[in-house]
């Protein structure tokens, strides 16, 4: 869902992550992986802008952060 969310394909993700991208499609697909490897890929999103967050009763789940505001003055 995080990386559907910013607009990346597997090998985006995993090169940003600097992990294979057959690791993240067996990630996606349910397999495990060392906290190390889930780790790189959650920073590779979260410099992204993507907010990985816990909702009361939900579960967790993503969102993105809006882009700062310019200011005009500048």
């Amino acid at each position: 869902m995080a990386r559907a969310a910013v607009g990346w394909g597997v090998r985006e993700l995993a090169k940003k992550a600097d992990v294979a991208a057959n690791t993240v499609t067996r990630i996606e697909n349910g397999a495990d992986a060392k906290q190390s490897t889930m780790d790189r890929l959650q920073r590779a999103l979260q410099a992204a802008g993507v907010d990985f967050i816990e909702e009361n009763g939900g579960g967790p789940g993503v969102r993105l952060r809006k882009p700062a505001k310019k200011d005009p003055k500048k």
